[in-house]
């Protein structure tokens, strides 16, 4: 049995097999065959062998400058590697002693070689690892070539383990099967866990070399509340889990009971709870767990999910099935946030230095017209339908609002020109999501309707820290005193302003920061869906009074860490389930 410590990105209790996604999405399950089919096993994992050699050594040959020869002495190793017959024997007795399939065998044995090269101190031993994984995905190409398995075909309930995932795969997985989620790298607030999170998948990031300690077919407990794995388990603690996991699925009923009654608190606030979505089909989902509508419709799932980009058509239709759903109820939709770790089709090979910093969100769309038209066409079609609202990510100055709303004016003059019925007074709103924002909140306020408060890169850009980096992941939290200082600026210039303002980042779905930002003035939430009710319960069970003495005591600490403990001891006497 073996214990990784990783980060929590979504909670709940997976005990399942686990697959191996490797960074060419191949998926390697155990999967056994008939006795009778092992020598044909062990003759495509032969064949694969020769097919890699050929391949090496032919590669090999080309390299004849003083460079390339460096590339040749490389690919000599890999050759020796691939003419061991010890190692070719100890695949194949693998293949008859377990039934398995060929590469399921070369993968679980070439990862056991290379967990012991990486364990030696020799550091140019140790580094030989590679070597050992470039290999593996050689016979793994040879083996599966254009066979590879779609994780979309699964037949049983299995946990996926991966190096790394992108959100478009995350969001593809059928949750039927796919039980749980644990990547080797990875933030809790990176698109993927935010996915996971939409999604209900429990899921732990940032386990670092996780994926060369378990092979596919390993029973693997994901424990998305404490950011535990735990590989092969035994029955004690497999039992353990089960009841755990029991209790947390009653927690989760029992929350579910208060999903009619209204978020007010005991001193009788009214807080607004909505929903943020990536797909139309979440929609309801978020009525299900007792929101009021959408606070944060990101659209460029439309374009990621996708193998070509969404016709206008294609934007109305998605809009108008979760309109139709909440129909008098609130739906913000953001427009397409692509860039950075997120690529339209027409964009995807054209990589940045700095991404993040780079052509992203509202930049994107400011570039690329026809595409920002499309979709405010779709979005103002679609408000004909119902209260729709209209909102710019990633908004940094002035200038780039009056862009935006130039071009949405533009838009409405066309839609005028052809007859087509649309909101003419559709809100118009802002996520304040960098420092620049949250600065000049006063000035940009005079030309929206509603602010949304992004913690999300909110934090990543006033702490200058990636929030998908597992590396640094200890540096990230939007409680720390430079986020929040921002937070409450904002929040103050909103209401002097007269402005709608609402927090719809993962900030909001952590239980222990409710009552803060509640003291701090919030009173507009949108959040994952499933959390919906576990900020209800903490809402319901608190006054303002008590959330405002806390946000005073909190705004004059200045030590992240002080702030996270007195929050969590706070929380926990509201909700002791909770953690």
């Amino acid at each position: 049995m073996e214990i990784k410590k990783g980060i929590s990105a979504s909670p709940g209790i997976c005990i399942a097999k686990s697959v191996i996604i490797d960074s060419e999405d191949y998926r390697i399950p155990r999967r056994l065959v008939e006795p009778t089919q092992q020598p044909a096993e062990i003759q495509r994992m032969k064949t694969a062998f020769d097919k890699a050699v050929k391949q090496l050594s032919k590669l090999q040959s080309g390299q004849e400058t003083k460079e390339q020869r460096k590339i040749k002495d490389i690919f000599a190793v890999h050759l020796r590697f691939l003419r061991d017959r010890s190692l070719i024997k100890k695949i194949a007795d693998m293949v008859r002693s377990e039934s398995v399939t060929a590469e399921y065998a070369v993968s679980t044995t070439l990862r056991e070689i290379a967990s012991q090269f990486i364990k030696v101190k020799d550091h140019y031993i140790s580094e030989r690892a590679a070597d050992i994984y470039d290999i593996e995905r050689r016979l793994l190409k040879q083996l599966l070539g254009n066979k590879r398995e779609n994780v979309e075909h699964l037949e049983e309930e299995v946990a996926i383990v991966a190096k790394e995932l992108s959100p478009t795969q995350t969001a593809g997985f059928n949750k039927k099967f796919v039980k749980g989620l644990a990547t080797d790298t990875g933030g809790r607030t990176s698109h993927t866990a935010i996915v996971a999170r939409s999604l209900g998948i429990p899921a732990v990031v940032a386990l670092e070399d996780f994926t060369d300690s378990v092979n596919g077919g390993d029973l693997v407990i994901i424990d998305g509340n404490r950011g535990i794995v735990i590989v092969n388990p035994d029955e004690h603690t497999i039992k353990q889990y089960e009841e755990y996991s029991l209790e947390f699925h009653e927690f989760e009923h029992k929350l579910d009971a208060i999903r009619e009654k209204p978020a007010i608190t005991r001193d009788n606030v009214r807080i607004t709870l909505l929903g943020n979505i990536e797909f139309s089909g979440e929609a309801k989902l978020v009525l299900e767990k007792g929101g009021e509508g959408i606070g944060l419709y990101r659209t460029e799932f439309l374009y990621l999910n996708s193998p070509t980009e969404p016709t206008e058509e294609e934007h109305y239709k998605a809009y108008s099935e979760t309109i139709k759903v909440f129909k008098d109820k609130p739906v913000t939709i953001r427009t397409v946030d692509l860039g950075a770790d997120k690529y339209t089709q027409s964009k995807r090979f054209a990589p940045e230095p700095n991404p993040f910093l780079g052509l992203r969100s509202i930049r994107f769309c400011l570039q690329n017209i026809d595409i920002f038209k499309m979709q405010l066409r779709a979005i103002l079609r679609a408000s004909a339908l119902g209260k729709v609202k209209v909102m710019f990510p990633l908004i940094t100055n002035l200038q780039e609002l009056m862009q935006a709303r130039m071009i949405l004016h533009d838009v409405m003059e066309d839609l005028d020109d052809e007859s087509i019925k649309y909101d003419r007074n559709i809100e118009i709103g802002i996520m304040i999501e960098t420092p620049a924002a949250a600065l000049t909140a006063s000035t940009l306020a005079r030309d929206v309707d509603f602010f949304s408060i992004g913690t999300n890169d909110l934090t990543q850009y006033t702490l200058a820290v990636d929030r998908g980096n597992e590396l640094v992941s200890t540096l990230y939290s939007s409680v720390d005193p430079a986020v929040l200082r921002l937070i409450r600026t904002v929040l103050q210039d909103a209401h002097k302003a007269q402005i709608d303002i609402s927090i719809c980042g993962e900030m909001a779905s952590e239980a222990e920061y409710i009552m803060l930002l509640l003291g701090m003035g919030v009173r507009t939430i949108s959040i994952a869906p499933p959390m919906l009710p576990e900020l209800k319960q903490i809402i319901r069970s608190v006054t303002i009074e008590e959330c405002n003495q806390i946000a005073r005591k909190i705004l004059g600490m200045n030590s992240e860490r002080q702030i996270s403990n007195y929050l969590r001891n706070a929380t926990r006497k509201i909700l002791p389930e909770a953690f």
